[in-house]
This record gives structure tokens, C-alpha cells and sequence, in this order.
């Protein structure tokens, strides 16, 4: 095996376009956003950026302006054991070193890291390619049947040294040499990301959807919800293409922040759950579009972040929803098993001790805790397929949208959707901007996108839509499917997106942009109370 080594070879291949709307845009938004420098600006003075900022700056310019290669998409998937493989780490920092782990039914494979971004439209950069190493068809997963957790417990087939990879998303594809390809998701993450708009990305939630194996946390090896895992680990390949929740519900939201130009930091919740430090002043952090899995650690640090200032943006729906708890792997490992009782939380062992700490979901028993708190918003219900319905066109997000107050983008609103719920632990001064009327299992019930501010002067979005970053791409199908959503949805979500980031990277948003005037009762009616039925939909759905 000579996987360690290897060189970039040289060329540009075809490139791919975000699409019309977002491409016309891009050379302004190339442009760095102004008060971008502002996170060191909380108490109004502008202090001069210092010199290892200014470094970082210039070598954000200089990877963006790299040329990209548009060739990194899978070509064949072919048969489920053709090749896969997973890493023994969720995220590295920079010169760190990762462990593959590779089975494949071919003589031979390559490894090809490819780093996520603008990159005039190609979409991703080849940052390392690995030499030759021998292919190996490993042995049957384990089994734990407590917990029913899969694991692959593969043999390393290869190290990779992340030495002078940016920090960003990247996508490593195994190349098998007969033909057949995968992805192997993993972030680059920065030390820190003061003054910096914070991409968080969501490998909790990708691994308790994997099936992998035939089990995830929704489903059993018999397609049941009774016989899922309670646990699932990080040590298996992710099913089908390897990246399919990075793919739909993440890449487009960093292809579009990193063509804005914007100082962007890179981590997960995984590891700020671990390690807060990286919160420390950031200027915004975005969570993206399916990002379901939190531990309370990361809720509480996240939380204490928008009370010091950082502006937070929930681009999806359905977020902070299950209560987990991270363990370790084999050998230890920190953090490598994700811990989910869900419904069978009274045979969570931390019941007895721990009860804050047991998984299940944020609103419910033991230790109740909603999490519109932090959102704005609460999760409902699913599946729904709704148009998105402009309720305040005046708001500063909406700005060059060109909307009018009742405009729709039809199937904006999906699968699942978040809104506003009156008697519910909410923020206040909130706004709801979006008002969408929907019908999800028969219950007639609405979508909304709220923003609010707080006293620290953070501001905080939320959709309301798991489409949000699909429909970065509508009307273009990179994602392989849109809904039914159109180029003019796509300009819409990006405009909207582009002015949020935009303005959030500018520092504490409730101090830059007009404070938010309250309107819950105006939309929903004085004393109003629409708790949602707890859980709704959400309990025995498949994979969404």
C-alpha cells in the first residue's frame, strides 16, 4: 500500500454552474462583504486587523481564486460492496492525519481529496491524490446487541496527512480501479473563527440516518421502527453515494458562502460539543439544512455564543430536535458512538443519574427543554409539500428579492417545516417574516420563517424549511432532484441567503439592522396557544 503520497495533476476539467440566477451574481459577490472585519468591533471602534488576520486573508483569496476541477462527481456507485469506506475521525484540523478505511471487491483503488467551494463554478478544488494501494474486500460488520449498533471495524487501509489543506468541507473519493466510485465526507476544520461567519456541519444527524449495515436510528435490519439502533457508530461506511446528507442539505450553502467572499471558519457539531473554543467571537454561525442531532453541550455552548454577540441562522428545519449523547468507539475514541433512545428513553441508563442527560427528544420528559429557545421556531410535523408564502416583503432579508407582500414560491415548504408555536419558550421581540399555509397529515397547519434579536445584539433567522439549501440549486438538478422547484425559487432562497450571510458577517445583526417589531399576535391572535402535538410525524418517519 502507497496511499500516503501523491500529487495533484494538473488541468482543468468541464465546469459546473450554481445556476443562472446565482451565477449572473457572482462576479459583485465575489467581492469581499463590507464590515467583514467587524467581530472585533463590539464596542463600535474598528480595531485594526492584525497581521496573522491579514495572512488569513490573503490565503482565503488565494485558494479561491484556484482553479477548480469539475470532475469530482461520481461517475458509477455500482454494486453496494463495490467500494466503500469511512474515516476514523469526523473532522482534522490542518496537518493533521486521518485513518481510511477501505473495502472494495476491486484489485486496486486511489483516494481523491477534493475541497468544496466556488472556484469560478466548478465547485470543488483537487487538493491530494494518493498513489496506488491495494484493495481488500474486508470482513462482516459487528453487532452489538444491546444497543443494536453496527459497526464495520474495518483494518486501516491507508493514512492521509491533511499537510497544507485548507480548512473547509472536503470530499474524499475512492476510485476503485474497476471503475466504481464513493465519497468519504470530512471537515477540515479551523482552530478558531473569531471575526469569522462559522459553516457548523451536521455528522450526527448524517450517521443516525445511515443504514448502513441495515440499521440507523430510525430502522431496523427488517425495515421496522421497533428494531432500530439505540446507538450508532461512526465507524462504518455511510450508504449509498457516502455523502448523501453533506450532498442535498449541506454543499450548496458552502459553494454559495465561499463564492461571497466571505472569512469563513469550518467545524461540526461533533466538535463543538467537544470543544467550544471555536464559537469564541465569531461573528455568525450557520447551521445548515438537516442538523436534528444535538448533545446539550453543544445546545448550551451554542446558546451562550448568541448571548456574547454571534449571530446564528438555521438554515433548515427540524433543528436541535433529538436529545444525543456522544461515547466512545473502539480503543476509546472520543466521540465516535451516537447515543439516541428516543421513545424507549425510560431504558436510557442515564435515567437514574443523569436524567438531563438522557436522549430523547429536546421538549420532552425527563428534562424538557424546547428547543424554540434557541430557534425561534419549533418543529411540527412531516411530510408536507407547501408553496412558501411571503408575509413581511419589507424586511431587510428580502431585500432585491423584488417580493410583494403574499408572493409564493411553490414547494419551497418541505418535507418537514418548523413554526412559530405560541406558549412555547420563544424569544421575543419576534418577527415573522414568511407565513406559509400547508397541509401535513391531514392537519392543516402553517410553516413560518422568524428572525429575532437579543440583548447582546445577536440576531437569529430561521427558515422554517428543510428546502432552504436545496433551493439554493432549484431549477438546476445538481442536487440530482428539486421538488419541483424552479430557477425563480433558486433566486430567490439565494438573494434572501446572500443578504442574510451578508449581513450577519457584519457583526451583532441587532445592532447593524433594524430591531424586529413583534408581530406573534398579530399573526397567530392574542392568548393564542398552538403547541404542536409532541413529536408529530416525527417519531416512526423514514429516512427524509
Amino acid at each position: 500500500m502507497n496511499g500516503e503520497q501523491g500529487r495533484i495533476p494538473g488541468g482543468l476539467g468541464r465546469r459546473g454552474f450554481l445556476g443562472a440566477a446565482a451565477a449572473a451574481g457572482a462576479g459583485a459577490a465575489g467581492v469581499a462583504a463590507t464590515g467583514c472585519d467587524s467581530a472585533a468591533e463590539r464596542n463600535g471602534d474598528r480595531a485594526r486587523p492584525s497581521r496573522r488576520a491579514d495572512a488569513a486573508r490573503r490565503a482565503e483569496e488565494a485558494e479561491r481564486a484556484r482553479p477548480g476541477h469539475a470532475d469530482w462527481r461520481i461517475r458509477s456507485v455500482g454494486p453496494p460492496d463495490a467500494i466503500e469506506g469511512y474515516a476514523d475521525r469526523v473532522s482534522v484540523e490542518p496537518g493533521e492525519e486521518v485513518g481510511l478505511h477501505v473495502s472494495t471487491t476491486a484489485p486496486a483503488f486511489r483516494v481523491s481529496a477534493y475541497r468544496i467551494g466556488w472556484y469560478g463554478g466548478a465547485q470543488a478544488r483537487l487538493v491530494w491524490r494518493s498513489g496506488r494501494v491495494d484493495g481488500t474486500k474486508q470482513g462482516a460488520p459487528r453487532f452489538l446487541d444491546t444497543t443494536r449498533t453496527v459497526r464495520a471495524d474495518w483494518d486501516r487501509s491507508l493514512r492521509v496527512r491533511t499537510r497544507n489543506w485548507p480548512a473547509g468541507a472536503y470530499l474524499l473519493r475512492l476510485d476503485a480501479s474497476n471503475g466504481h466510485q464513493r465519497y468519504v465526507p470530512l471537515i477540515v476544520r479551523s482552530r478558531q473563527a473569531r471575526g469569522r461567519t462559522l459553516l457548523m456541519h451536521a455528522p450526527a444527524t448524517w450517521q443516525a440516518y445511515n443504514t448502513w449495515g441495515g440499521y440507523s436510528l430510525y430502522q431496523g435490519q427488517d425495515g421496522a421502527y421497533g428494531t432500530r439502533s439505540l446507538a450508532v457508530s461512526f465507524d462504518r461506511p455511510y450508504a449509498g453515494s457516502g455523502a448523501e446528507k453533506f450532498l442535498v442539505y449541506e454543499r450548496a450553502a458552502v459553494v454559495l458562502a465561499e463564492r461571497l467572499g466571505l472569512p469563513l471558519a469550518y467545524t461540526t457539531g461533533v466538535d463543538v460539543h467537544l470543544d467550544p473554543g471555536v464559537l469564541k467571537g465569531a461573528s455568525a454561525v450557520v447551521s445548515l439544512g438537516h442538523d436534528e442531532y444535538w448533545t446539550p453541550q453543544q445546545r448550551q455552548y451554542v446558546t451562550r455564543a448568541r448571548d456574547e454577540g454571534t449571530n446564528l441562522a438555521f438554515l433548515g428545519a427540524n433543528t436541535c430536535f433529538r436529545r444525543i449523547r456522544l461515547e466512545p468507539g473502539p480503543g476509546g475514541a472520543p466521540a465516535r458512538t451516537v447515543v439516541c433512545y428516543k421513545t424507549a428513553y425510560r431504558d436510557d441508563p442515564y435515567l437514574v443519574n443523569r436524567r438531563d442527560l438522557v436522549t430523547t427528544d429536546f421538549r420532552q420528559p425527563p428534562a424538557p427543554d424546547p428547543e424554540s429557545s434557541l430557534t425561534g421556531v419549533l418543529y411540527e410535523g412531516y411530510p408536507t409539500d407547501a408553496p412558501y408564502v411571503v408575509l413581511d416583503s419589507g424586511h431587510w432579508l428580502f431585500a432585491g428579492t423584488g417580493v410583494d407582500d403574499g408572493d409564493s414560491f411553490d414547494h419551497l415548504v418541505g418535507v418537514e417545516y418548523d413554526r412559530v408555536t405560541p406558549g412555547d419558550p420563544t424569544p421575543a421581540p419576534l418577527r415573522i417574516i414568511a407565513h406559509s399555509p400547508l397541509v401535513c397529515r391531514g392537519r392543516h397547519s402553517h410553516s413560518d420563517s422568524a428572525y429575532y434579536t437579543v440583548a447582546s445584539g445577536a440576531g437569529v433567522f430561521a427558515s422554517g424549511t428543510m428546502r432552504w439549501v436545496e433551493a439554493l440549486m432549484a431549477g438546476t438538478r445538481e442536487n440530482g432532484r428539486d421538488h419541483g422547484m424552479d430557477a425563480r425559487t433558486g433566486a430567490f432562497v439565494t438573494r434572501t441567503t446572500e443578504n442574510l450571510l451578508r449581513a450577519f458577517a457584519a457583526g451583532p445583526c441587532g445592532r447593524n439592522k433594524p430591531r424586529p417589531k413583534d408581530n406573534v399576535r398579530a399573526v397567530y391572535g392574542p392568548g393564542t396557544r398552538n403547541r404542536p402535538e409532541s413529536g408529530t410525524g416525527a417519531v416512526e418517519r423514514a429516512s427524509a
